[in-house]
């Protein structure tokens, strides 16, 4: 594919931004500074970073938009969601200096103008720091339809002029919206940037338990013997979200759960737990083997999908999505789906990776459950099987469901785990924030949790003809399901048919916080 190759060649020779440690210096540029991105997670993250003493000791931040603002006005603006306690004089200093390394320039995205001004800016803070080499590192908090114009425009004025001088460029998702569109997209931004300057957002990748799966894997003997169709019967990966579209139905209704959610945060979660060993943990390394597991994937099928839309809650308080006066009148849009993958090699063939992901749902969980095959029969008649649950939010936690005598004479089973739950068993550590992790991932050069170019071609390709259909064929509808519940009630079977078992007894509940005798 053009992509691999464009990625093969554009890494040729290029060692500025091939860093693991933080250089001394950089100037961070945040495009889109008066959005909602910027202010909700971007700004934030570059505190906590900040706070915890993690940025490059010469650091200055520089917000860029169009909206005309003072300086003041700015940095009311993005202090709005930093995170400290406010009674903490420590905290409030820490605040006060974070606001002095922050300034502004307004300009437009369009023109030269507004980028040459920035760019006199930033040379002076760069002069005011006295760096010996210009480390420049641009986060994209825009829509990416004006990626490429601002990408144009900063290479034209912006770019750092020596040898030795390095730039960094944070692109958010969405990446197009089908395979035609992502590789418009990734032809015109590389044009103007190397691959190796790319930094593609994907903040699940940063999750605390997803940068987890690769040591959980391949750092105990137990699970990476045990990881493969010999032991395991089915593989599910959960997002759900107890609210519905909230007044955003204008924007879903043209994306829908499966673009939102699926395809990116998702398939990213199944290529980290899928994925062979890398020979290292080198970020090429990793993402060579995560593009080889996608490329294993069966093409997907209709006949292998449950799609739904939210209804109004059983009781009617809760509205249903089509009653959202932004949703257009009979959309078809997919607010819940659920898809079995079959990967087509030695380690998986047989076993259904079933992605799940849904909104107005009964609860707010992501989680991967892996359910290994029963136990031969014999001297037990019925038992429950084995899970590895790895619960990515909230409240952290990797627990394995397991079998142990029943305390007493008898020789009754019991259903219990292995619990390690993050909150408990690490109270007195912080866990970063998902960008707080990517930035400083990006600010160190380190491309392990980012999307590769012929990695999001792989996954577009993917998910492209599915969405098509889904788009185009009148005759899918989705099926209803009440706000509030667990989805549409054909999953049941759905799951069932591909080999999950589920506790219909409800002998087990995570967490156990006592003994269930």
């Amino acid at each position: 594919m053009a992509a691999v190759a464009r990625r093969r060649s554009s890494s040729v020779g290029l060692s500025p931004v091939a860093a693991t440690e933080l250089t001394d210096s950089v100037v961070i540029v945040v495009f889109g500074a008066s959005g909602d991105l910027a202010k909700k997670k971007t700004f934030p993250a570059l505190f906590g970073l900040f706070k915890n003493g993690l940025l490059p000791r010469k650091t200055k931040i520089v917000g860029y938009a169009r909206t005309k603002m003072t300086h003041d006005e700015f940095i009311d603006r993005i202090t709005q969601r930093l995170n400290y306690n406010k009674d903490d004089q420590t905290q409030v200093t820490k605040v006060q200096k974070f606001k002095d390394i922050v300034s502004y320039v307004s300009g437009q995205y369009d023109s030269d103008e507004g980028f040459i001004e920035l760019n006199k800016h930033v040379v002076a803070l760069e002069d005011e720091m006295q760096v010996e080499t210009r480390d420049r590192f641009f986060y994209f908090a825009l829509p990416p339809s004006v990626f490429a114009e601002v990408s144009v425009h900063l290479r034209k004025e912006v770019y750092p002029p020596g040898e030795k001088d390095s730039v960094r460029v944070i692109i958010e998702k969405p990446f197009g919206r089908d395979l035609k569109t992502s590789r418009e997209l990734q032809d015109k931004l590389s044009q103007v940037w190397q691959e190796n300057e790319m930094f593609r957002i994907d903040h699940y990748l940063g999750k605390e338990m997803v940068k987890n799966i690769l040591i959980l894997r391949f750092g105990n003997v137990f699970f990476s013997s045990s990881w493969n169709r010999n032991t395991i019967s089915n593989v599910q990966i959960s997002f759900k979200e107890p609210f519905g579209t909230e007044g955003r139905g204008g924007y879903f209704d043209n994306i829908g759960i499966i673009r939102d959610v699926m395809q990116n945060h998702l398939l990213q979660v199944l290529s980290l737990v899928a994925m062979e060993r890398p020979v290292s943990f080198d970020s090429e390394d990793i993402r060579d083997e995560k593009v080889k597991v996608l490329k294993a994937i069966a093409p997907l099928d209709i006949k292998n999908c449950v799609l739904g839309q939210y209804d109004k809650s059983i009781d009617g308080t809760k509205p249903a999505y089509t009653d959202d006066e932004t949703v257009k009148p009979g959309s078809r849009a997919v607010t819940f789906a659920t898809i079995a993958l079959s990967i087509e090699n030695e380690r998986w063939e047989g076993v259904p990776f079933i992605l799940r992901a849904g909104k107005a749902l009964d609860e707010a969980k992501v989680e991967i459950r892996i359910q290994f095959k029963d136990v031969p029969r014999g001297i037990f008649q019925s038992i429950p099987r084995n899970e590895l649950v790895i619960r990515v939010q909230p409240e952290e936690a990797i627990y394995l469901k397991m079998n142990c005598k029943y305390p007493g004479l008898s020789t009754r089973t019991l259903p219990t785990d292995m619990d390690l739950t993050y909150h408990s068993r690490y109270a007195d550590l912080r866990i970063p924030e998902a960008y707080e992790a990517l930035i400083l991932d990006a600010l160190k050069g380190d491309h392990s949790n980012f999307v590769r170019d012929d990695e999001l071609d792989v996954s577009w390709t993917l998910f492209t003809p599915l969405l098509d259909l889904i788009d185009n064929d009148e005759s899918i509808i989705p099926e209803k399901y009440p706000y509030g519940s667990r989805g549409p009630a054909s999953v049941s079977k759905f799951l069932s048919d591909r080999g999950y078992v589920r506790d219909t007894a409800g002998l087990y509940q995570w967490p156990v916080t006592r003994g269930n005798l």
